[in-house]
């Protein structure tokens, strides 16, 4: 993995965020993907335990951030949209607890001319409410970058509404696992309905993730929901891929 980083094997591929509104892309979130010369194209289910475990994360995350606010950068100023496109990106729990995280995000930000609230990080339930007065802090911190926070994959780890008020985040993001069940499970439904009214009655904004079916659009637009993502929308993709999908859009 060191000798990848090295040698630039890795990639990032964007996938779209929908805005459920206007049907036009809202954001993209960065995620990586490692061209293994041997292996071909791998997941990060395939190496970032590993990158995490080794301390690796570190400067992988901090490639990711800078590869993804350059291409931002450049979309932005080839495809200008109202309000301008937002860029997602995910911070694991070594990179929170890393001393020069808010300096690095900084000085990035001040490289490729974007705004903070240019930049959303993302950071999973989990990470948040393990120690939740030391992420409390981080998060506070982050904010006074100007940058947006949100939390992920939310339902998965704790699963408790009353957390949302005391993290200071923008935006939460349910996690697939209940988005799939809307339709067909009511138990299911009647989770997505509470978080999506939480959170919008603290001022939270709300993305459903891993949307595949018409069905569950549908019932995620019924309970107003802001933001969409999933395949039903696009797998992640290339920076050809996305940079046409945003000329078209």
């Amino acid at each position: 993995m060191r000798k990848a980083l090295k040698q630039g094997e890795f990639r990032v591929y964007y996938q779209p965020i929908i805005s459920l509104e206007t049907d036009r892309i809202s954001e993209v979130e960065a995620l990586v993907r490692w061209e293994h010369p041997q292996r071909g194209l791998l997941s990060p289910d395939e190496f970032i335990p590993l990158a995490e475990e080794t301390g690796l994360i570190l400067p992988l995350g901090q490639w990711v951030l800078e590869e993804a606010c350059r291409q931002v950068s450049l979309w932005r100023e080839r495809h200008p949209t109202a309000p301008p496109l937002v860029l997602s990106v995910n911070l694991s729990a070594r990179q929170l607890e890393h001393p020069d995280l808010i300096a690095d995000i900084a000085q990035t930000l001040r490289e490729n001319t974007l705004k903070p609230d240019t930049l959303r990080l993302e950071i999973t339930e989990s990470v948040a409410i393990e120690d939740m007065e030391s992420a409390a802090a981080m998060l506070q911190a982050l904010r006074g970058l100007g940058v947006q926070l949100a939390i992920d994959d939310f339902g998965t780890g704790y699963s408790s509404l009353s957390y949302l008020k005391h993290l200071p985040v923008d935006a939460v993001k349910i996690d697939r696992s209940f988005v799939q069940g809307l339709g067909l499970d009511p138990e299911y439904t009647s989770i997505v309905r509470a978080v999506i009214a939480v959170a919008k009655s603290i001022g939270l904004n709300v993305t459903g993730e891993g949307i595949e079916t018409t069905e569950q659009l549908t019932q995620l637009r019924a309970l107003s929901c802001d933001l969409g993502q999933g395949y039903y929308f696009s797998k992640p993709m290339p920076i050809d891929s996305i940079s046409t999908l945003l000329k078209a859009s």
